[in-house]
């Protein structure tokens, strides 16, 4: 590795960065062709667990657990991180027998992690080692364990945690994509554990913004227009929704209506003369982005949008309820 740096000119800071990032590719390469039953047999345990997947490792390798961590439990994995060093001092009462136990640790001789190793194997608690030397004690230790490659470190001394932690933070990734995947885990479950930031909104259903009761502005098809521009324009939504007979929503009365109809003794005829009918509809478990595409389609975008559940009306929707709601 030092011999990448070792050149006739001195290497820009360029050309150092681009070394260090085709080091870390270069390895992360041949852990990809280094998987092996062993990576199988690891899902099998993490799969299995009635309880959580804790995650443990020691300064580099002890971030790199956490965030491993942080992604399992986001990815429908309940997992935490537990520190190898606080472990022996009362942490270890954070482990349950029905959890299992990922310890990190490059050179697989970590003093911090003996006791907490000790612990799995008194418990009969799973473990999964992941560890850069194989032949180590974490090795050894392990139900199952994941051998890094022998690789070098992208520090030109090969001595600071650089490409062994990369390695380790993908190798997560990948056990928790796996497990992901062989849970069928959905975007609608995704959302649950996302409710906040942009990913949350991405997957916002119609049902969690739109309004209910007795907020919806409905009139039947024979009721005057007189009484119909009263509840259109008490509810504030701009239009007023009409049901037939059976009380299915038969068509919508907006202001353009209205505009068509005033030379037309308005306030003489019904609510069906002047809806209407066939209006855009979205059901209550579609998504908050297509109900606000729907609304911007065509020459004449609209501004509120009927939600139907078995053809009634179950909720209604304006376009200041989806921009409130982050739906861009």
């Amino acid at each position: 590795m030092a011999s990448d740096y070792q050149e006739t000119t001195a290497p820009t800071d360029l050309d150092i960065a681009r070394i260090v990032l085709h080091n870390e590719a270069a390895g992360l390469t041949k852990l990809a062709n280094a998987l092996d039953g062993a990576f199988v047999k690891a899902i099998d345990i993490m799969a299995s667990a009635k309880g959580r997947v804790v995650i443990s490792g020691v300064g580099k390798s002890g971030h790199i657990a956490s965030k491993i961590a942080a992604t399992l439990a986001s990815t429908g994995t309940p997992a935490q991180f537990v520190n190898a060093g606080e472990a022996s001092h009362g942490d270890l009462g954070m482990i349950t027998k029905q959890d299992a136990l990922i310890a990190l640790s490059n050179s697989g001789e970590t003093p911090e992690l003996s006791n907490l190793v000790a612990y799995t194997r008194i418990n009969s608690i799973p473990l999964i080692s992941i560890t850069g030397r194989a032949g180590s004690s974490l090795d050894k230790a392990g139900d199952v364990s994941l051998v890094l490659p022998d690789i070098k470190e992208a520090c030109p001394l090969n001595l600071a945690p650089t490409t062994s932690t990369t390695l380790m933070l993908a190798l997560g990734d990948a056990l928790a994509v796996s497990l992901l995947e062989r849970q069928k885990f959905s975007p609608e479950k995704f959302n649950a554990l996302h409710p906040g930031g942009q990913l949350g909104r991405k997957f916002l259903k119609v049902s969690d913004v739109m309004h209910r009761g007795d907020s919806i502005p409905l009139v039947n098809a024979d009721t005057p227009m007189s009484e119909t521009l009263i509840i259109m324009t008490n509810k504030s939504f701009g239009c007023v929704g009409v049901l037939n007979t059976k009380g299915n929503l038969a068509g919508v009365i907006t202001d353009g209506d209205l505009r068509r109809h005033i030379d037309k003794n308005l306030l003489d005829q019904l609510a069906s003369d002047v809806m209407t009918d066939k209006p855009k509809t979205v059901k209550p478990n579609q998504l908050a982005a297509a109900a606000l595409k729907l609304m911007n389609e065509d020459d004449h975008p609209i501004t509120a949008l009927f939600i139907v559940k078995d053809g009634k009306p179950a909720g209604i929707l304006h376009i200041h309820d989806l921009l409130r709601a982050g739906i861009v």
